[in-house]
């Protein structure tokens, strides 16, 4: 069975079980923890048991649990803490690293085409074309900030997210999970559970503003995952989708070559990381 097909499953069984379940894998029992009340339980409120990394065969060989990614015990907390001491020193958060991302971004603008033109009326609004976009702009575009939330949303970039374990004989919602147990958090649940989110598998912009048309912020929305294990790099990677997204709109509007009707987006490969199918953008200076 492929990565789709066992996540396909999976969701048949959260359908029967609910939120927690527990499969064999071969010989290997997993836990799966399905939904956001489940995954954040789990994730955040016991975010020391849950922090182990669970082995990925596929990769296993190559890093022999080494890495930031992963590894556990002492090795990861030493690893982790050394990373984020760096990251801040180079400049996460800074306005040093944000100016390198706008000179990328605006590099790629300029090997594409050397013009500026009208573009969506939000940013014309707030940044105009007569300067670059700064991350300062984000509170000022809520509609553009819920279209980059909506995009993590709707890309489901880990759906099975990358496999945890727990470091201690742990206690979770009447069930006792042994030191050692793989935790599959199924972040596909959580980002596209109905009740956060009136339209899950539709890309809709709305899911993230309020009636006032401002950006809300959504219990749900944890596409870089939770935890102790959360994605090092969320800030950096917020940033720069921010940045590229508004300096390329800034300078061109995108259009597919196929009626968007007939676009299948189903992925070419989806389970513990998703494939999207191979697509065709033009870029139209505006």
């Amino acid at each position: 069975m492929d990565r789709r097909g066992l996540l396909k499953s999976f969701l048949a069984l959260r359908d029967k079980y609910g939120d927690v379940f527990t499969v064999y894998l071969g010989c290997r029992p997993v836990v799966v923890l399905c939904g956001p009340e489940a995954v954040k339980e789990a994730l955040v409120k016991k975010a020391e048991e849950f922090s182990g990394r669970g082995p990925i065969a596929m990769v296993d060989s190559v890093f022999q649990g080494q890495g930031i990614t992963f590894a556990n015990d002492h090795t990861w907390k030493t690893l982790r803490q050394f990373s984020l001491a760096t990251l801040w020193d180079f400049g996460m958060g800074k306005r040093s690293i944000e100016e390198r991302t706008q000179e990328e971004a605006q590099c790629l603008v300029e090997e594409l085409q050397k013009s500026q033109e009208k573009v969506q009326e939000e940013i014309d609004q707030v940044i105009g074309k007569n300067r670059s976009p700064e991350l300062k702009d984000r509170a000022q575009m809520p509609y553009t900030d819920a279209v980059i939330h909506e995009i993590q949303r709707f890309s489901d970039l880990l759906p099975m997210s990358i496999p945890h374990c727990v470091t201690q004989d742990t206690s979770f919602r009447g069930y006792l999970i042994p030191k050692g147990t793989e935790v599959y958090p199924l972040l596909s649940t959580v980002l596209h559970d109905p009740k956060y989110f009136e339209k899950p598998y539709d890309f809709d912009p709305n899911h993230f503003l309020d009636a006032q048309g401002s950006l809300k912020k959504s219990e749900a929305f944890i596409p870089f995952s939770s935890g102790k294990r959360v994605c090092l790099g969320e800030g950096i990677a917020r940033m720069e989708l921010f940045l590229f997204l508004t300096t390329i709109l800034q300078n061109f509007s995108l259009r597919s070559s196929m009626v968007p009707a007939s676009i299948d987006l189903t992925p070419r490969e989806s389970g513990v990381g998703t494939v999207p199918p191979i697509y065709q953008l033009q870029f139209l200076p505006r």
